[in-house]
C-alpha cells in the first residue's frame, strides 16, 4: 500500500497495471502456486458451513480452490484493485463457482465482527506498509469469530545462503523487510490472536515462504 497526496492506495499485482494479466502464469511457475496453495487450504482445516474470507484474493485462485474443495463453505474473496477483480470474476464463471468477489482494502474490511470462521491469506501482507499490516491484522481479528483461524502464506526468514540471497533482493520491492526480519507474528500476537505458529516454509525463486496459523481466543 502506498500514499500519495495523503490518500492511501492499492499495489496492483507485479507493481504495475498494464502487468496484471501476466500475474497468474508468472506465480504459477515461480511459487510452486498448485502445491502451496493446497496445502494451505489443508491446513485451514474448512468445515461445511463455514464462512471463509479469501483476503486480498486477487485473480481468485486459492477461492476457487477453496469452493471447490469445499462446496457447502460460504466463501469470500475480497482486492482491491477492480482490474484484478474483473479477472477473477471471469475466473470464477468459467469454473462454474458461484462465489462473492467484493472491493475493499484490508485495513479496512467492509464486514461485521465476528463474521467470519476462516480467514486465509496468499501474498498479500508484504504488499503493506508496517502500520497497514497492523491495522490488518487487528482488522483480521475483528471479523474472525471467537474461535476462528487465520492462514496465511507468505514470504517469511530466510535459511540458508540461497534463500537469504533471494531475500536480499526482494528486499528492494514492495514492503518486504518485515517479512523477512520475521516480523508477521508477534503482529499477529499485538492485535490479539493467540496460537502464533510457523508451520512450514517453501523455497521459491523469491525467496522463502512461510506459513502461519493463529487463532482468536474463544
Amino acid at each position: 500500500m502506498e500514499i500519495m497526496g495523503g490518500v492511501r492506495r492499492y499495489i496492483p499485482a507485479l507493481n504495475r497495471t498494464w502487468l496484471t494479466p501476466l500475474y497468474d502464469p508468472l506465480i504459477r511457475w515461480t511459487m510452486r502456486e498448485s502445491t502451496f496453495k493446497r496445502d494451505l487450504v489443508s491446513q485451514a482445516r474448512i468445515l461445511s458451513g463455514h464462512r471463509v474470507l479469501d483476503l486480498g484474493c486477487g485473480t481468485a485462485t486459492l477461492t476457487i480452490l477453496v469452493k471447490r474443495a469445499h462446496p457447502e463453505a460460504q466463501v469470500v474473496g475480497l482486492d482491491g484493485d477492480p482490474g484484478v477483480l474483473d479477472l477473477a470474476r471471469a475466473k470464477a464463471t468459467a469454473a462454474g463457482m458461484t462465489i462473492s468477489l467484493d472491493l475493499g482494502m484490508a485495513f479496512a474490511l467492509p464486514y461485521p465482527e465476528g463474521a467470519f470462521d476462516r480467514v486465509l491469506s496468499s501474498l498479500v501482507f508484504h504488499h503493506l506498509t508496517r502500520s497497514d499490516k497492523q491495522q490488518t491484522a487487528r482488522e483480521v481479528f475483528r471479523v474472525l469469530r471467537p474461535g476462528g483461524e487465520l492462514h496465511v502464506a507468505d514470504f517469511g526468514p530466510p535459511q540458508g545462503h540461497m534463500m537469504r540471497l533471494a531475500a536480499s533482493i526482494m528486499r528492494r520491492l514492495e514492503e518486504t523487510a518485515d517479512n523477512f526480519d520475521g516480523h508477521l507474528p508477534a503482529m499477529f500476537r499485538d492485535a490479539g490472536l493467540v496460537n502464533v505458529e510457523e508451520s512450514r516454509q517453501y523455497a521459491t525463486l523469491f525467496g522463502p515462504l512461510s506459513f502461519y496459523s493463529a487463532r482468536r481466543p474463544d
